[in-house]
């Protein structure tokens, strides 16, 4: 237990010996065997080093550049790193953003924004697009129009453009997409948005600063960035393949006319003019500071071996699935995700069996006429390690042929509800019935076995019920 407001103040070396102790808990960030979350690129001194910058601009505040010069420095040329990898021009202007999903949720405010004379404004995505789109929507209170793909994965141009109507404001796809890490058709997607002249955003979010190394290392990936006609936005996260610290991206418009809506000013009030181009007001420069000394340090010839020794852990891993019996690739491993299904192991088990081999993978429930898989993030560290996966994946794939078996009651129970009837009080009697009493989290097959079985509503209440039980104090406001 910590109180994080003592009577006292606590030395500094407490402090920092309790905060490791806490982090002994989480998952390992470095080593090559971690397939989600963060991205290691498992070069000595880099991370002292954007600690050393972070430090040096921690307390610069985003909310004024012309107080803090150097911070607006900072993300010009973040700004301008990314434009130049990206395809584009002295026309391109950009923002530096907290993440992702701030990207995207700018990138649907400035199409919507753009068009005032469209009331119910509409947002078409491919069915495989980052769950952010519809946290934009939901927020943005724009339609989300979702599209099914086609049998490998891909968007399909024919059918974004049979959904694309007078009140669609922006069409998005993904290069590559999260899930299985394949890129859309996004010239093609592009011709059909130019031609209805409507914005087309590309979500490059997850492996943007990846793919313009592939693609020069010889991968045979389609065009995706600015240079395509009809891309009128990228996003690209410095957080991942560029491997700065958390959390920064790049939102680049192809003209300023474009990013103007992004922007949200207000006046009508005593105080200061607000002026934001991002969600947040106050931004803290230490990410951003992290991100150009990373940037700077790696350098591009850098990121070309990072990307190459990605490449080949891929290649190292997809093989080891397709000699394993019991999974098989669910998609081609194009970029950088390897995405497995089952050929008879539990998926469910197995990651948890792969968890206690000290692999630590993100299952991936089923959705409509897609099956339940694994998804390995794979990183320029995992080049060190990959050979020691394929006989952990075959030890594991065989301790999953005995799928988890759930108590009939508890099936009985959960394909009885509705969302509108998970209460607190339902959630602590599931959570004690799958191990979960206390918040403590061990395996998890029986959770994702018993989430696998509810439709996505009902999937959305449980988790977000659960995630409600982890995030509460104690009693007396000790966590």
């Amino acid at each position: 237990m910590i109180d994080a407001l003592p009577a006292e103040g606590v030395p500094p070396d407490q402090i920092l010996a309790e905060l490791r102790e806490l982090r002994a808990n989480d998952l390992p960030t470095h080593g090559g065997r971690l397939f989600a979350y963060v991205y290691d690129p498992a070069l000595a001194g880099l991370d002292q080093l954007a600690l050393a910058a972070h430090g040096l601009s921690a307390h610069v505040n985003g909310l004024d550049p012309t107080a803090f010069p150097s911070l607006l420095a900072t993300e010009n040329a973040l700004v301008g790193a990314a434009a130049k990898l990206l395809g584009g021009d002295s026309a391109t202007v950009g923002s530096v953003t907290g993440g992702g999903t701030e990207s995207l949720i700018l990138a649907v405010k400035a199409a919507r924004d753009a068009r005032p004379d469209i009331t119910n404004p509409r947002l078409v995505v491919p069915a495989t697009a980052h769950a952010a789109f519809a946290k934009a929507a939901h927020y943005l209170r724009v339609a989300l129009d979702v599209v099914p793909v086609r049998a490998d994965l891909r968007a399909d141009p024919l059918a974004m453009a049979a959904a694309t109507g007078r009140d669609t404001v922006l069409v998005a796809a993904s290069a590559p997409s999260y899930a299985h890490g394949v890129v859309d058709p996004i010239p093609d997607i592009a011709a059909v948005a130019e031609a209805k002249n409507v914005r087309f955003h590309v979500d490059a979010c997850f492996g943007g600063w990846l793919l313009p190394y592939l693609r020069r290392l010889g991968a045979d990936l389609p065009a995706f960035d600015l240079s395509v006609p009809g891309v009128t936005s990228i996003s690209v996260d410095l957080h991942k393949y560029a491997y700065a610290p958390k959390g920064v991206s790049v939102l680049l418009h192809r003209d300023e006319t474009l990013r103007r809506p992004q922007y949200f000013a207000y006046a009508g009030w005593p105080g200061y003019t607000m002026i934001n181009p991002g969600i947040s007001s106050t931004r803290s420069g230490g990410p951003i500071a992290a991100a150009l000394a990373t940037l700077r340090h790696i350098g591009d010839q850098g990121y070309l071996e990072l990307a190459r020794k990605t490449r080949e852990a891929v290649g190292v891993l997809a093989a080891a699935v397709r000699d394993t019996d019991g999974v098989r690739l669910f998609a081609p491993s194009e970029t950088s995700v390897v995405c497995l299904a089952s050929d008879g192991a539990d998926l469910f088990v197995l990651a948890d069996e792969l968890a206690a081999r000290g692999w630590h993978t993100q299952p991936q429930l089923a959705y409509e006429k897609m099956p339940p898989t694994i998804h390995l993030t794979v990183t320029a560290a995992v080049s060190a390690t990959a050979a020691d996966f394929a006989p952990d994946l075959a030890a594991a794939a065989a301790a999953a042929r005995r799928p988890v078996q759930l108590p009939p009651a508890l099936l009985e129970t959960a394909a009885a509800l509705t969302p509108e009837q998970v209460t607190p009080e339902l959630v602590e009697g599931l959570a004690a019935g799958l191990g979960l009493a206390g918040g403590a989290i061990g395996p998890l097959a029986a959770v994702n076995t018993l989430l696998n079985a509810a439709p996505p509503a009902l999937r959305e209440a449980l988790l977000t019920g659960f995630l409600s039980l982890l995030q509460r104090p104690g009693p007396d406001g000790v966590g």
